[in-house]
């Protein structure tokens, strides 16, 4: 009995690729992201103060043609989780950090992350979740 190819074709590859690429335009397009800006007016901070926190993690950055930023990130349930998740998750990345906070998890309910904490979920919660992600 022959093997099973474990691998992808290069057009499987080539669609998948398109679909992630498809996804995070329409991602960065979404009604809930907001830019450079907004985040700094909504945040009452300058806007360098606001890179300087994508790149060390305290928020969600992420660049497309210009820095977007889910706003509801911003949320006092949810802002004081960010950085602990990205640490949690060894990772300072704004595609990473948004897919974990946005992607339903079992250990929720079957929440996401996100929405979990804006319901009120203690943070304990989420940050033993990022951590069990992370190894």
């Amino acid at each position: 009995m022959a093997a099973k190819d474990l691998y992808a074709t290069t057009k499987t590859t080539a669609g998948l690729l398109r679909a992630g690429r498809r996804y995070q335009r329409d991602r960065l397009r979404a009604a809930d992201m907001i830019g450079l800006g907004e985040a700094a007016s909504l945040m009452e901070i300058d806007e360098s103060t606001v890179v300087g926190w994508v790149r060390t993690g305290r928020c969600i950055g992420i660049l497309g043609r210009a820095m977007a930023f889910p706003r509801w990130q911003f949320d006092p349930l949810v802002w004081p989780a960010i950085q602990v998740v990205g640490n949690e998750l060894g990772t300072t990345d704004g595609w990473q950090v948004l897919s974990f906070m946005e992607t339903p998890a079992s250990a929720l309910n079957g929440l996401s992350p996100r929405i979990a904490l804006e319901q009120g979920v203690p943070m304990s919660r989420v940050w033993a979740m990022a951590i069990a992600e992370s190894h």
